[in-house]
């Protein structure tokens, strides 16, 4: 099952009343795409069409839909957990890293779920001079730690930009960092 006929079984599945129109609106994809993929996933037996009037029809999954969905869910959410514990690991060092050269104060700015992952990855390393503030704003004055950036696309005021880290882009670019990479794409 590739990712479009996935994306119309993850719809399919709880959307009883799903219509072609509407499964194009919420996958981005065209309409002759959706009756491309549908025919596909009605082929391989994901699928099937009950006729309910004329005009109208209804998709339903078979068991055996049900049960691929199941599977790529797994698989997807197993990738997840494995890229997850590749991007904490590759922080772990990172940080490590910034502590060996002498840093011992951090401010975590970014309330998501890559700054919670910061938080847990600082509470982890159990470093007893260590120390770290969650903030939601950048401050106007000179911090005296290390700003760890935890969004994408952040300006830095002048003031701390030389003692702001893009954490996103830091991690991006190590290139020890290999998401999913023991895991086959299917």
């Amino acid at each position: 099952m590739d990712e479009r006929e996935f994306e119309l079984v993850n719809i399919i599945g709880p959307e009883l009343n799903a219509n072609q129109r509407y499964l194009s609106k919420q996958t981005g994809m065209s309409l002759g795409m959706v009756n491309m993929v549908l025919r596909r996933l009605i082929s391989k037996g994901y699928i099937r069409i009950v006729q309910l009037d004329k005009r109208k029809v209804q998709y339903l999954l078979t068991p055996k839909g049900i049960s691929e969905k199941l599977r790529k869910s797994v698989k997807y959410a197993w990738k997840t957990i494995h890229s997850i514990g590749s991007i904490k690991d590759a922080m772990y060092k990172y940080l490590s890293d910034l502590y060996a050269q002498g840093n011992r104060k951090f401010y975590i700015y970014g309330s998501s779920d890559f700054g919670k992952l910061v938080e847990v990855v600082l509470q982890e390393l159990d470093l007893d001079d260590l120390s770290y503030t969650l903030i939601n704003e950048i401050p106007d004055q000179t911090i005296d730690g290390v700003l760890l950036l935890c969004k994408e696309n952040v300006e830095v005021n002048e003031i701390n930009k030389e003692r702001s880290i893009d954490l996103v882009s830091e991690l991006v670019q190590d290139s020890n960092l290999v998401i999913g990479s023991n895991l086959k794409n299917e």
